[in-house]
């Protein structure tokens, strides 16, 4: 368990949200296989609804106008100190500006932008909002890879930006992976080198405590899941939520201590 109590540091992912179209259809699915609660926003913010664990913001619910939104997926932010310094750094580099820095009132400041390989993502300058106040624990954030056609591309531009190490890992024979570490050591995700994926994107990977159960619960709340599958860091099945965005669920195995 991380509690989160200032802004991380650059290009940690610090932040999730998601766009949906049915708030309420959203609230009763990600609170049965989570366990979160929701704090419901004002309407001239949009409803952006907060997901609660313990009283601690784990990520957020957006409405979206379903006659202009036909897709759907988990947004990541990352952190940084200076998001218009970062997003020309970015713009530099080659990514594209999907929205341009702004200040959301005294919550903090953000970006959008689309990498040299294709993915969305997110910048974050935290103020009164720091981020995902809990981490690293059942029903929060535990981790986010980037899936990509493009490693190399990917590669370059993340390690530029935010100073990450590359590393490889060999304990995954066959996969084209890669670990994104921080100036610290720090393991902040990675890039996964996919010829096949139909597009480049982020993926988000949230701990539960039985991966099994989580699987029942998003069945039974309108999702679709593949079976859990034991894999050399735990037990984890893909998820599609009721308006078609993806996430990943995982659990340590039994018998496998936590680092």
């Amino acid at each position: 368990m991380t509690t989160v109590t200032a802004n991380q540091p650059l290009g940690t992912p610090t932040w999730i949200d998601l766009g949906i179209p049915d708030l309420e259809l959203a609230m009763s699915f990600y609170g049965s296989v989570f366990g979160w609660e929701f704090d419901v926003g004002p309407e001239e913010f949009g409803r952006y609804t907060m997901c609660l664990l313990r009283g601690k913001k784990v990520a957020a619910l957006m409405p979206v106008d379903a006659e202009t939104s036909t897709a759907y997926w988990w947004n990541v932010y990352l952190a940084t100190d200076d998001v218009d310094d970062t997003t020309a750094k970015c713009r530099a580099l080659g990514a594209e500006p999907l929205a341009e820095p702004m200040q959301i009132a005294d919550q903090g400041s953000m970006s959008i932008l689309r990498d040299p390989s294709g993915a969305q993502f997110g910048l974050w300058q935290g103020a009164a909002h720091v981020g995902c106040e809990l981490v690293n624990e059942p029903g929060a954030l535990l981790r986010n890879d980037l899936v990509t056609t493009d490693p190399v591309a990917a590669r370059s531009f993340y390690s530029t930006v935010f100073g990450f190490t590359l590393d490889g890992n060999d304990e995954l024979p066959g996969v084209d992976f890669t670990f994104l570490r921080r100036p610290d050591g720090h393991e902040v995700g990675g890039i996964i080198g996919d010829p096949q994926v139909a597009a480049s994107s982020w993926g988000t990977l949230f701990q539960v405590e039985d991966a099994d159960r989580a699987v029942a619960a998003a069945r039974g709340a309108g999702g679709t899941a593949e079976d859990a599958t034991n894999m050399k860091y735990g037990r984890t099945a893909e998820i599609t939520d009721p308006f078609g965005a993806t996430f990943t669920v995982g659990a340590p195995l039994p018998g496998v201590q936590e680092a």
